[in-house]
């Protein structure tokens, strides 16, 4: 089947936005490609270019499925299928790294039988940016509960980060003028999106380091910090008990992805028995990853990685640290997940 939303012209054509999820960052980042599952809906460049036709095919391959599931399912295929062009804008927001992946569509659509997500576009990645970067407003609507979803609202605010040269972080957003959005994933990544931004803000360099110490204290650890300036790239000497294994945490709160430098510098100030530990804001660079997984001795926290755990510890936390990242539990309705049960 031809492409439907292929353009006849160069001068007609103007690019859509969409969105998409995947718990595959692997496929998505390094393989260049989007997909969504439902692989038993087989090849749908067969079916006629109709919404009915997916939805009575949606209906004959999942005969349990509920019937006010059907629409959306049969939506989100439909959208990647026929209404997706080569040369659309892609936006994937991916949990591992907290990174805004912006990417055009390089391909017609293909169903590949041996791939769980079997139904794929190849995708050429542009721009690979810091949630920072981004209104709340427009993170929500990438935070939209769907697998593939239109990016409408926002649209602009992405196509300026596309055109733009360099982006600069948005400043930080006081909480009483964050809207909380319904979305219970949405809810969570804003609120790792407001304590990464009040540490990044608030608690800089040495402050960073005995936060990290605080929290480690939160989770059963007993925590020395090194005199400011650090010893040897050593920032904090940490103990499960009273006896070894001793563990030595460097932090960084520089915004950029560490390298693999500073990593394997850690690893040199290892004594025999001990553990070391990364903690950044940001994330690391893939030669950083490969030395980490190389050295079982080691282990990375990521900005995103350090967020849950300030969410998972936060009760523990001392009060001046609390009051730097004020936050609230609340409980919020949990929307349905069947008609995304397939894909996500």
């Amino acid at each position: 089947m031809k492409d439907p939303a292929t353009p006849t012209t160069k001068e007609t054509f103007q690019p859509k936005m969409w969105g998409i999820h995947s718990r595959d960052d692997a496929l998505f980042r390094h393989d260049n490609l989007i997909a969504i599952g439902w692989k038993e809906m087989g090849d749908l460049s067969k079916l006629p270019n109709t919404r009915e036709a997916f939805k009575t095919r949606f209906a004959q391959v999942y005969p349990d499925a509920k019937k006010a599931a059907i629409p959306t399912a049969a939506g989100m295929l439909y959208r990647f299928i026929c209404e997706t062009a080569v040369g659309d804008y892609v936006i994937y927001p991916s949990k591992q790294d907290r990174k805004i992946n912006i990417g055009i569509v390089d391909s017609p659509y293909f169903f590949n039988p041996d791939a769980h997500y079997a139904h794929q576009r190849k995708v050429k990645w542009i721009k690979h940016l810091s949630r920072d970067f981004f209104t709340p407003a427009a993170l929500y609507e990438i935070g939209a509960a769907m697998t593939f979803f239109s990016v409408s609202s926002n649209a602009e605010e992405y196509r300026t980060a596309i055109n733009a040269d360099g982006v600069k972080p948005l400043p930080l957003t006081p909480p009483e003028e964050v809207s909380i959005p319904v979305n219970p994933d949405s809810v969570l990544e804003a609120t790792k999106d407001f304590i990464l931004k009040e540490l990044r803000t608030n608690l800089k360099g040495f402050a960073l380091e005995h936060f990290v110490a605080n929290l480690l204290q939160a989770m059963g650890y007993r925590t020395t910090v090194s005199n400011k300036g650090g010893d040897g790239g050593v920032d904090i000497t940490a103990y499960k008990d009273e006896l070894p294994p001793r563990i030595l945490v460097q932090v960084k709160s520089q915004d950029g992805d560490i390298s693999k430098a500073p990593v394997s510098q850690l690893k040199g100030d290892l004594d025999p028995g001990d553990y070391g530990l990364f903690v950044t804001l940001s994330d690391y660079t893939p030669k950083a990853i490969e030395f980490l997984k190389a050295h079982s001795i080691l282990r990375g926290i990521n900005g995103g990685e350090l967020a849950e755990l300030v969410l998972k510890y936060y009760d523990k936390l001392d009060e001046k640290f609390r009051k730097i990242i004020p936050l609230k539990m609340v409980y919020v309705p949990a929307p349905s997940d069947e008609s995304d049960s397939d894909s996500d």
